[in-house]
């Protein structure tokens, strides 16, 4: 951690590299902050800045957000917005940004799209969102959370997503996996990660050796992997694991720009530690569909967390403990039938080991 133990003020700028400042937005979670990144920026002659993700469309983000129009950015103003992926913290106010500036939205076409459907009015918040709703309800019981105040509490989160995020501008700007944006003079070239979200798109800058990685490296917790109902055969451990192998062919001494936790170099390692991570889950996971009767996802998450969870965490608990079923799954390494309560069990495959 090259900035040791300094953290940005509530509202203010933390420069990191050159003409790349630090800031932390509050959340209402046990993770209870995400960093956003603020870069000078010139565009059609126009000086000013670009913002990398936005935090919650909660009333506080938006006035931590005019304090910094207010008192940092030198007055001048935002350029445009870029985001990394559609989840809340990171999308959850680029609609309202984007129409105070009167500035584009950059973003991936699969993540921006999922960011509209999901805030459309002409939707039913019941039916599809992600961690919350009927649907989501109906998909975790089919994996064994079956506990009734569990089930109330999953169908309550059906505006979950269109709580915490203004609807996106009608029309966007693309970014698409080795797209280069040419930010305060500076060079920036996109890498798309999957498995996290939809279509994760990571930004590096060659001459500052910066990257500024989303969620798809943090420096100690684990980015959620997790199959959802709108893609309920989903396998995104592999795709995540995968994606991962991108970063090694940066330099191991990038400086990361991650959006939980601080700025951090040891890339390589660090990706090593989270392939070691998973492996050593997928390890668990074949051990638990070992026992006599096989797992459910619900009977996998002791096993794969050890403290207790609240039921927001629970909700992507259960997400992360489908996907490495899953990746054993699609391995053949396990395989899965239907109990007499309409639940999935995993069964290890004799041999498969």
């Amino acid at each position: 951690y090259p900035l040791e133990k300094e953290l940005p003020l509530p509202a203010q700028l933390k420069e990191v590299a050159a003409g790349v400042y630090w800031l932390r937005m509050p959340l209402p979670f046990a993770l209870d902050h995400i960093n956003l990144w603020v870069l000078e920026d010139e565009v059609d002659g126009k000086k000013g800045w670009t913002l990398i993700d936005t935090g919650i469309a909660k009333e506080p983000v938006k006035a931590l957000w005019e304090q910094v129009f207010d008192q940092q950015l030198k007055g001048l103003p935002v350029l445009r917005v870029v985001v990394t992926h559609m989840h809340p913290d990171h999308v959850g106010l680029a609609g309202w940004l984007c129409e105070r500036w009167q500035v584009p939205l950059y973003m991936s076409l699969s993540d921006y799209l999922f960011a509209c459907l999901w805030t459309s009015p002409s939707r039913s918040n019941e039916q599809l969102g992600g961690p919350g709703g009927a649907a989501a309800a109906a998909h975790f019981a089919r994996h064994g959370l079956v506990d009734e105040a569990a089930q109330q509490q999953v169908l309550q989160r059906g505006s979950y997503y269109a709580d915490l995020v203004t609807p996106p501008p009608s029309d966007y700007r693309r970014l698409m996996d080795g797209d280069k944006l040419e930010i305060g003079g500076k060079t920036w070239k996109t890498i798309v990660g999957y498995g996290h979200a939809p279509e994760h798109m990571a930004l590096y800058c060659a001459e500052q050796d910066v990257l500024i990685s989303g969620d798809m490296v943090l420096p100690r917790i684990s980015t959620n992997v997790s199959v959802f109902d709108y893609e309920p055969e989903a396998d995104p451990l592999r795709l995540y694991l995968q994606s991962l192998t991108r970063y090694l062919e940066l330099p191991s001494e990038t400086l990361v720009l991650p959006s939980h936790g601080r700025p951090f170099v040891g890339l390589h390692e660090r990706t090593a530690e989270l392939q070691a991570h998973h492996k050593d889950r997928l390890a668990e996971t074949l051990a638990a569909c070992s026992a006599e009767g096989g797992c459910s996802a619900a009977e996998l998450i002791p096993v794969l967390f050890k403290r207790e969870l609240d039921m927001h965490q629970l909700t992507f608990a259960m997400g992360e403990a489908i996907a490495h079923l899953h990746a054993l799954y699609f391995q053949k390494q396990v395989e899965r039938r239907v109990n007499d309560q309409g639940i999935y069990q995993f069964y290890a495959v004799k041999g498969g080991q």
